[in-house]
């Protein structure tokens, strides 16, 4: 799969700039990032591997909402990123 990426000068540009837009243009379109992850082979989750994943989800929550209502959770810590 060829992607072209086009850039065009304009005259408020300099070379440092047309550089810095095609490196964004490549970036964007997401080339590299493809290349890069083909250059290894990645084996496929099994089936008994995704379904003890999703069992071992299910458990965490379920433990999670026990502690949950037996207030052992602190309250201000929230779950996530922030």
């Amino acid at each position: 799969m060829a992607v072209n990426v086009v850039v065009k000068k304009t005259k408020s540009d300099n070379n440092l700039g047309l550089l810095r837009k095609f490196s964004r243009k490549v970036k964007i379109s997401g080339v590299v990032r493809r290349k890069k992850s083909l250059r290894f082979f990645e084996r496929k989750i099994s089936d008994y591997k995704k379904k003890m994943n999703a069992l071992m989800r299910i458990k965490k929550r379920e433990e999670y909402e026990r502690l949950e209502k037996l207030g052992l959770l602190r309250k201000g810590k929230k779950r996530g990123r922030r």
